[in-house]
C-alpha cells in the first residue's frame, strides 16, 4: 500500500499508461464528412489502412500522456483474412440495438500508477466470424437480442487462445511487457504474435515537419528516436526475433481507390503477414514496427514471450525481469489487500478488484480541438455543409488534450461529463488525486463553455445531462479527507467557483418560464417519457420535468453544503450557502404548485411525482407514467448537524428569518426545526409521509423492485401499457426490461425498464441520508406487502446486496450478468471473469449495452466495501464508507 501511494506522489509514474483507445474509428473526431455521419465516415475495415487524426487504437494499448508513442499487441491465427490489430464490433447502424463490441476480453488487474497491469483476450483459433456477426445483427429486429460472439459457436470446443497481457514498470519510463498464450483446445494450433510500436501521426496535417523514426538496431532490438520521448529502445527477450517496419501513413490506393503509389503504409505489416506481400521496408526503418513471433502452441500448453520498452542501452535487458515482475505483482496485491481488508469473501474481493482494474484500464488520451476540426487542417480538407448539419459548431473554444476516464474505450471512447462524476467516486477510493483532477478538468475554460455549460459528450456537446458534478465533487472531497486526514479545501473552493457559472447557466437556460421548474434533455437517464423530451413543442407548450426540477433541487443542496464546508474556514461563503438554501426552497415551492388552478409535480392520490405538460391554453396535464422520473426527487436530500448550523451564525440568522417570514416555504423543509437523531436537521423535497408513499411504490415487486435492483420503469406497464393522447396522436409506453424495442428518440436510446447502476447508487445513498436523520423512527415494508418491516438503512443494505448479486455467484455458481450462458458461468477459464455492463435486464439481471462500462458501474466497488454504521465522514453517512 505504502509503495503504491508513494508512487502516486510523483506524476512521472502517470506518464505512461493504458491510454490507447479500443476504437478510434466511427468517432466524431475522425468524421470529416459533409453530412456528419461519423459511423460511415470511418469504419473497422478502413481503420487497417487509414491514419487517424486525433488519437490511436489498439489491443491492450499503452502510450505516454500526449500519445506521441504507442504500443499495442496484434495477433493472427493463420485463418483470418486480416491480422487482429483492433477489437471488432458493429456500428450503430449495423447492430439491432446500436453499436456493440463483438469480442471477449477482460480487465483483471491494474494499479493507479499503472506499475502493474493485466488483461486477458480470448482469441479464436478458427476463422473469426466477421461476416456472420455483421449479417445476423443486421437481420435481427429490435425485438430480438443482440447476436454475440459466443452465439456463433466459435468457443463451443474451446478452440481459442487465452492471451494474457501484462505490464510492469521498472521505473516511470522503463516498462516490462509479458504476453502468455494458452491453448485451451485439444489440438495444436499456430499463433502469430506482433508486439507493435508506432508514432501517432502528427506530421502530415500541415503544422510541423518533424518526423520521428524507428529503426533496426540489431536482432531483438528496435531503436526509438523521438525528441520528446525518453524511451529509446524496444527489446525482445528472444534475440532471434525478426523485426518488421512500415509507415503510419494512409494507404490511399485502398482507401480512396487511387492508383498505387510507392511506400510502406499503415497496413504494410498486415499485408506482409497475411498475404506475403512486399509491403514492409527491407531497409528496416519507419514510423511503425513490430517483432514477429511465429509459433505453434500444443494442446493445453502455453508459451510466454517478454519485451521491454526502456530509455537504456544495455547488453542484457532481461536480467532482472522475473524478479521485478514478481515485486510489482506483490505490491499490487498489498495495495488491494489494504483496501479490501474488511471484505472476507473471496468472490466479493475478486469482483471489486476487477471493477477497479476496468476503471483504470478505461483511461484514455482524448484529443479534440474543435476549431481545427471544424475548419480542417492545411493538408486535410473539411468539406463541412454548415447550411445542413455540423456538430458542435457552438463549441469553438473547446480544446481537449488530456488523459480522461472513459465510460468504455470501445463503445464510448469519449468522455461524458455526468458519467465521469460517478467514475470519480470510485476512483477516489484508490486514487483521490486523479479523481479530483478529473472533476477540476471539466471546469477549465478550455472545457466549460463561456456561458457556463459543461460539455456533455462529443456527439452533442450541448446536450443536457443531470447536473451531478457538485455532488461528485463533495463526495470525492469527503472520501479524500477520510483517507488522508485532511480535506483539500483548495480543490473544493476552485471547483465551487466554476460550478457557480454552471449553476447560473442552468437557471438561465433550462428554466423556461423563470418559475424554478426545469426541463429539456436527457435528464432521466432513460428516455422514459411518453414522447421525446428533447423535442420543441408548438405554441409555447412545454414539459415541466419532475426529474429535471429535482436534479436542480439536488444541485442547490449540493452547492449549499459545499459553501457551508468552505464557510467553516472562510465566513465569506456563508452568503453563498444562504443563496443556495433559498434557491432550494424556491424550487421545492415550484414543485408544489405552479400557480392558481395548476397541477403540481406531486400527485397526492397516487403518492408519486409526475412530469406535467403545460398547454398553450393555460391548462396542464399530469403525465401519470410511473418511472424513475418520480424517484429522482429522493436525491434532493441533505442532513446538517446542529453544531455546523451553530458555527455559521450568518447562515443561521438568515435561515431563521426565511423560516419565520416565509411560512409558505417553511413547511417544505422537512422538520428543519425538529432535531432528528443526534441533533440533525433535514432538508428534503420528500416529507415523511410522501417519502413512505414513494417507497411503497419503489419497493413493490409489482412495480420497481427487481431481484437485482430498482428498475427504471414500473412493471405494471408490462401487461397494461401507459397510453397518452395529445394533438390527435396517441403515445404508448410499454415496460421493456432489456434493450430498446424501437428506434424512437434516436436509435437505441428509449430504454424503458432496465436497472442502471448510477441511479441505484443514488437511491441507496439517499436512503442512508434519510436514515441518518430519522434513525429507526421510519420503518417500511420490504418488499411492499410482504409484512416485513425494516429501517431505511437496512433497506439500503438489502438493495446494495441485490445490486452486488448481479456479479456474485449464486448457489449454482452462476453470475446473473452472464445471462444464463453456461460456458461463462461454469467453464473454469471463464467463470471468475467479470464484465461490468452499461445496464442490466430489469427481470433477469443479464448485462446489456456496453460490456466494459466499468465507469459508472464501477460504483459497485463502494457497495462491496463494508461500512461501519456508526462511522461518518464529518458526521455525514455516505455509501459504504
Amino acid at each position: 500500500m505504502e509503495t503504491e501511494n508513494e508512487r502516486l506522489k510523483n506524476n512521472a509514474w502517470r506518464e505512461w499508461g493504458p491510454y490507447v483507445s479500443n476504437r478510434q474509428w466511427g468517432n466524431v473526431r475522425e468524421d470529416y464528412s459533409h453530412d456528419g455521419n461519423a459511423w460511415e465516415n470511418t469504419s473497422h475495415d478502413q481503420a487497417e489502412s487509414k491514419v487517424f487524426r486525433w488519437a490511436e487504437e489498439g489491443i491492450a494499448g499503452l502510450s505516454d500522456t500526449k500519445q506521441l508513442l504507442c504500443f499495442a499487441f496484434s495477433f493472427w491465427n493463420k485463418q483470418d483474412k486480416i491480422v487482429k490489430e483492433r477489437f471488432f464490433g458493429v456500428s450503430n447502424h449495423e447492430g439491432n440495438h446500436g453499436e456493440d463490441v463483438k469480442e471477449l476480453f477482460y480487465y483483471l488487474d491494474n494499479t493507479p500508477s499503472h506499475s502493474y497491469m493485466k488483461m486477458v483476450y480470448k482469441y479464436p483459433m478458427n476463422r473469426f466470424p466477421y461476416e456472420e456477426l455483421l449479417t445476423e445483427n443486421k437481420r435481427r429486429s429490435k425485438l430480438e437480442p443482440e447476436f454475440e460472439l459466443i452465439d456463433t459457436g466459435i468457443f463451443d470446443n474451446s478452440e481459442y487462445f487465452d492471451i494474457f497481457i501484462e505490464y510492469c514498470k521498472v521505473d516511470p519510463d522503463d516498462i516490462f511487457i509479458r504476453v502468455t498464450a494458452h491453448n485451451r483446445s485439444e489440438k495444436s494450433a499456430p499463433l502469430v504474435i506482433l508486439p507493435t510500436v508506432w508514432f501517432r501521426n502528427n506530421w502530415i496535417w500541415g503544422y510541423n515537419n518533424y518526423k520521428a523514426e524507428l529503426k533496426h538496431s540489431k536482432n531483438g532490438v528496435i531503436d526509438i528516436s523521438h525528441d520528446s520521448i525518453s524511451i529509446k529502445k524496444f527489446y525482445a527477450r528472444d534475440s532471434k526475433t525478426n523485426a518488421l517496419f512500415c509507415e503510419n501513413e494512409t494507404n490511399v490506393s485502398k482507401i480512396y481507390n487511387k492508383p498505387p503509389t510507392d511506400g510502406y503504409f499503415k497496413d504494410g505489416i498486415n499485408d506482409f503477414i497475411t498475404d506475403g506481400k512486399e509491403t514492409v521496408n527491407p531497409e528496416k526503418f519507419g514510423t511503425k514496427a513490430c517483432f514477429q513471433i511465429d509459433t505453434e502452441i500444443a494442446a493445453g500448453e502455453s508459451k510466454t514471450f517478454d519485451f521491454r520498452l526502456s530509455p537504456h542501452d544495455m547488453p542484457d535487458a532481461f536480467y532482472d525481469f522475473d524478479k521485478i515482475f514478481e515485486f510489482r505483482k506483490n505490491e499490487a496485491d498489498q495495495f488491494y489487500e489494504n483496501i479490501q481488508q474488511n471484505i472476507p469473501n473471496e468472490d466479493e474481493r475478486n469482483v471489486q478488484r476487477q471493477a477497479f482494474a476496468g476503471l483504470l484500464w478505461n483511461k484514455q488520451f482524448y484529443h479534440y480541438n474543435i476549431t481545427k476540426w471544424l475548419k480542417g487542417d492545411p493538408n486535410l480538407e473539411a468539406p463541412r455543409n454548415f447550411k445542413n448539419f455540423v456538430r458542435n459548431t457552438e463549441w469553438k473554444h473547446l480544446h481537449n488534450k488530456d488523459i480522461i476516464s472513459m465510460p468504455d474505450k470501445w463503445e464510448y471512447p469519449w468522455y461524458a461529463t455526468w458519467d465521469l462524476a460517478f467514475h470519480c467516486v470510485s476512483f477516489s477510493m484508490i486514487d483521490p488525486e486523479f479523481a479530483k483532477n478529473q472533476l477540476a478538468l471539466l471546469t477549465k475554460e478550455w472545457y466549460m463553455h463561456p456561458n457556463g455549460q459543461m460539455p456533455a459528450y462529443e456527439w452533442n456537446l450541448s446536450d443536457v445531462n443531470p447536473p451531478v458534478h457538485a455532488w461528485s465533487v463533495f463526495r470525492v472531497f469527503k472520501i479524500d479527507e477520510n483517507l488522508n486526514g485532511k480535506g483539500d479545501l483548495k480543490f473544493l473552493e476552485s471547483v465551487f467557483q466554476k460550478l457557480l457559472l454552471n449553476f447560473t447557466w442552468w437557471v438561465n437556460r433550462k428554466d423556461i418560464k423563470g418559475n424554478n421548474l426545469f426541463g429539456g434533455g436527457f435528464l432521466g437517464l432513460d428516455n422514459i417519457g411518453a414522447f421525446d423530451r428533447n423535442m420543441e413543442m408548438k405554441d409555447g407548450e412545454h414539459l415541466d420535468q419532475a426529474d429535471g426540477t429535482s436534479w436542480m433541487a439536488m444541485y442547490s443542496l449540493n452547492m449549499m453544503r459545499i459553501a457551508m464546508e468552505l464557510a467553516m474556514h472562510n465566513d465569506v461563503y456563508e452568503d453563498m450557502a444562504i443563496k443556495f438554501f433559498e434557491h432550494y426552497l424556491y424550487i421545492a415551492d415550484a414543485m408544489e404548485h405552479f400557480g392558481a388552478g395548476k397541477k403540481g409535480l406531486w400527485n397526492e392520490e397516487d403518492g408519486f411525482f409526475y412530469d406535467v405538460l403545460q398547454l398553450s391554453n393555460g391548462d396542464s396535464i399530469s403525465l401519470k407514467l410511473r418511472s424513475i422520473v418520480g424517484l429522482i426527487p429522493m436525491f434532493a436530500v441533505e442532513v446538517i448537524d446542529h453544531e455546523m448550523i451553530e458555527s455559521l451564525p450568518k447562515f443561521k440568522e438568515r435561515m431563521d428569518w426565511v423560516l419565520r417570514n416565509k411560512p409558505e416555504l417553511t413547511k417544505l423543509v422537512s422538520h428543519w426545526e425538529v432535531e432528528g437523531q443526534g441533533k440533525k436537521h433535514l432538508m428534503s423535497i420528500l416529507r415523511k409521509t410522501r417519502l413512505t408513499k414513494v417507497l411503497n411504490r419503489m419497493l413493490s415487486e409489482d412495480e420497481f423492485l427487481g431481484d437485482y435492483g430498482i428498475r427504471a420503469m414500473s412493471k405494471i406497464y408490462e401487461k397494461n401499457p401507459f397510453v397518452f393522447s395529445a394533438h390527435d396522436k396517441q403515445y404508448v409506453v410499454h415496460y421493456t426490461p432489456a434493450e430498446s424495442d424501437s428506434s424512437m428518440f434516436g436509435g437505441n436510446s428509449n430504454w424503458r425498464g432496465p436497472i442502471w447502476f448510477p441511479i441505484n447508487f443514488l437511491i441507496v445513498e439517499s436512503l442512508q441520508r434519510f436514515h441518518y436523520y430519522y434513525g429507526n423512527t421510519i420503518e417500511v415494508e420490504f418488499p411492499t406487502n410482504s409484512g416485513d418491516y425494516f429501517n431505511l438503512n437496512e433497506i439500503s443494505e438489502k438493495l446494495s446486496k441485490r445490486l452486488c448479486n448481479l456479479f456474485l455467484k449464486d448457489e449454482s455458481g452462476n453470475r446473473p450478468f452472464n445471462g444464463g450462458v453456461e460456458k461463462f458461468n461454469q467453464d473454469p477459464h471463464f467463470k471468475d471473469y467479470i464484465l461490468f455492463h452499461e445496464y442490466f435486464n430489469g427481470d433477469t439481471g443479464k448485462g446489456l449495452g456496453a460490456s466494459h462500462q466499468t465507469g459508472w458501474t464501477s460504483t459497485v466497488t463502494k457497495m462491496l466495501q463494508p461500512r461501519n454504521l456508526l462511522s461518518t465522514l464529518n458526521k455525514e453517512v455516505v455509501v459504504r464508507n
